[in-house]
This record gives structure tokens, sequence and C-alpha cells, in this order.
């Protein structure tokens, strides 16, 4: 992996048609960081991750990665750099683990997708790095929602990116199943991998992050996790909500 990688924003403008609802958003990620994205219902968390992802262009600005403008990868080569877990129950029911996870050799695999003994090994090494290798002959539908998502981590993992993006990870999880997936995260960014995931569960995502990027209007503040805290980013996250951050509890609690 390149020790000098980053995802960096330059002035980024991101929403629907010629609808902004993020603008100016500069920022920059690079291996070893796990960062959190919070926001409101509706406040654009989704989209900018899908920008982010080259799911949907940029409205103003530049996404670099690696110092080179993201626009001028092909797709093939982006899914060298860059993997995507977007949380969804539905397809892949059909395909066992491993089935699944070989998906994320593709991109190295050629026209014809074909596996040598080289891919095999990443396909069992980024299983067991997930903690799903025990599962790997079992059909994606009949796992927990919570061993599904360790495959599809599994399968961004094959594709050996530096970087990786997850919407709502924890999504149908429970509280062990999210708390399980927050540690296998922190892990990876602790083993290299740069991590920006969005997420409702607020308090286990903001214990194990090293970087908070809050949503304030259509204005993205990020940096060190301590930094946002203090400068009450966090409390201003939730306008009509009435609640606050509270840094002891490290969670959101209500005004009343």
């Amino acid at each position: 992996m390149n020790a000098h990688a980053a995802v960096k924003a330059s002035n980024l403008s991101v929403g629907y048609g010629k609808q902004p609802i993020l603008c100016n958003v500069d920022f920059t990620l690079r291996p070893g960081q796990l960062a959190v994205l919070i926001g409101a219902n509706g406040s654009g968390k989704s989209t900018l991750l899908r920008t982010l992802a080259a799911v949907q262009p940029a409205l103003a600005g530049h996404i670099f990665i690696d110092g080179r403008e993201m626009a001028s990868y092909s797709r093939r080569r982006l899914a060298r750099h860059l993997s995507v877990v977007f949380t969804d129950r539905s397809g892949g029911g059909a395909l066992t683990v491993r089935e699944c996870v070989e998906i994320g050799r593709h991109p190295y695999t050629g026209i014809f997708g074909r596996l040598d003994k080289a891919d095999r090994k990443i396909v069992d090494d980024s299983m067991a790095a997930a903690g799903i290798a025990d599962k790997a002959d079992r059909y994606i539908g009949t796992l927990s929602d919570g061993e599904r998502q360790k495959a599809m981590i599994a399968r961004a993992l094959a594709q050996q990116t530096q970087f990786i993006i997850l919407d709502e990870p924890t999504s149908f999880l429970d509280v062990a199943g999210r708390l399980d997936i927050m540690r296998l995260l922190r892990r990876l960014a602790d083993e290299g991998h740069a991590i920006l995931l969005s997420t409702h569960d607020t308090a286990p995502a903001i214990a194990v992050a090293d970087t908070l990027a809050v949503i304030n209007g259509d204005e993205l503040h990020m940096g060190p996790k301590d930094k946002i805290i203090a400068s009450g980013a966090l409390d201003r996250a939730f306008p009509e909500a009435g609640i606050r951050f509270d840094p002891i509890r490290g969670d959101f609690t209500s005004l009343q």
C-alpha cells in the first residue's frame, strides 16, 4: 500500500441536479484514520459518500486520490484505490460468502475473472481479517445481519484498497453486532486503512473514531475528534431535536 496515500476534497459541492446540499467541502483523509460522518436525516451524508465513491458526480470542486483527480481514473483503476460498502439487505443471497468476497478481486482478474492461487489467498485472508472465514461456504441469504456486513467488509478488503467508505454499516444490527463492527473497523484503520463511515449509531462510532466529520447546515466540519467536540459542531448537528452532545457520556442527550 502507498504510505503517502490520501483522499482529498477541495472546494467540493455535492447534491442533485443543480441543487447543492453541501458546499465548499475541504478535507483530507489519510491511512490510519477512522473518520465518522454525523448529520441529521437529509443533511447530505449519503450524497457526500456517493460522490466520494464516484457513484454520482460532484456539482463543483475536486476529489483527489493519491494526488490524482478522481475523475481521471477508470472504473477499474479506481476500484484498486477505493472500496465501498453500502448497507443493503437485497441481492447476493444466492452467493456463498466466498463467492461474494471473490467479487472484490475483479479489478485485478481481467475480463474472464479467473482467480489464481494468489487471488484465492487474498480472499481467504480477507475473510479471516473480517472474522467471517468460518462462514465461507454459507449462502449470504442465510447469514445474520452482522455476518452479512462482515462478508461485505471482507469483499472490500479483497479489493486491497487503502480507502474504504461505508454508509451506515451498523444498520439492522443489535448492540453486540454494532460494537463488533466498530471494533473491526478500528482495527482495520490501525492496520493502515483509511475508513470513512456514516452512522446514526453515534456513541460506539465516536468511541472508536479519531476523526469526526459533522454536517451543520450546508457545511462540513472535519477534524480531530477532541477538537470537533470542543468546537460545538456536534451540538449544532441536530438543530431541531433539542439535544446536545455530552462529552462525558460520549453521546447525545436531551436538553430537557
